[in-house]
């Protein structure tokens, strides 16, 4: 993924500025920065959520600037945000199957003519959920309802929703807000799996620096809009410019 001088202005005020910076597949890259960074903003951009003001966005050498959030979903890639988004009034089985995009279900043509074939879906994707939800621990709860889940096992709902989708890229924001440790372990595990064994990208936005260094390969820190310096945990710690930008170590 590549994002190229991107900037987004609100009322005149740049919220990202001339952002650039590329994301090697099969990684897993951190992003940090002190609150009003433009870290958030950057997500919606890459994500479809906002449109660019300037600059372009790349997911491998296709162009997405600009793209709906379903346009850019069309092409892998998918996130999550600080507060989760679930169906509260169905179970979190179903909230699974509903998750895949372009599904023969969507189809009117499919639903007069090809009945059969949506049942035969349905039920590969309810398979495929029991899947997800074992793999998030959470397959005791699959009749429940998910408005009477946890802040924290709402979010691992909101994750298994995406994995339903079989994702190349993610987006994850702030993850580990609202999640204890236990739950915050268990989902650096899948990440970690997920990213090892089907090569999925990850974008992490976090503010628990315990959680970068665990789970990040690169780290990129923003300020103002922009991006300050890029490299390893172990250089970016290092840096003095994050130092005195971020880490509030300015004079030590």
């Amino acid at each position: 993924m590549s994002i190229q001088n991107v900037t987004k202005l609100f009322w005149g005020i740049e919220a990202v500025s001339r952002c650039s910076f590329n994301i090697n597949g099969g990684t897993v890259t951190g992003i940090i920065g002190p609150n009003g960074a433009g870290k958030s903003t950057l997500f919606n951009l890459i994500g479809g959520q906002y449109i660019p003001d300037y600059g372009d966005i790349l997911i491998g050498e296709k162009y997405v600037t600009g793209f709906t959030a379903n346009q850019v979903a069309q092409r892998g890639l998918f996130r999550t945000f600080q507060v989760a988004h679930e169906y509260p009034r169905m179970t979190l089985i179903d909230n699974l199957k509903i998750a895949p995009i372009n599904q023969k279900g969507e189809s009117l043509l499919y639903n007069l003519f090809s009945s059969k074939k949506i049942k035969e879906e349905e039920i590969i994707y309810e398979k495929k959920a029991l899947e997800v939800l074992k793999i998030l621990e959470l397959d005791h709860l699959k009749n429940e309802q998910a408005g009477f889940l946890s802040g924290g096992q709402k979010k691992l709902l909101e994750f298994g929703r995406i994995l339903m989708s079989e994702p190349k890229i993610v987006l994850l924001d702030e993850i580990s807000a609202g999640i204890n440790r236990t739950l915050m372990q268990k989902l650096i595990t899948i990440i970690k799996t997920i990213n090892k064994e089907k090569n999925v990208t990850f974008c992490v936005i976090e503010h628990d620096m315990d959680l970068i260094k665990e789970l990040c390969n690169t780290v990129i820190v923003m300020t103002q809009g922009s991006v300050l310096a890029k490299g390893t945990f172990e250089e970016i710690v290092k840096n003095k410019e994050v130092q005195e930008a971020y880490l509030g170590l300015e004079g030590q």
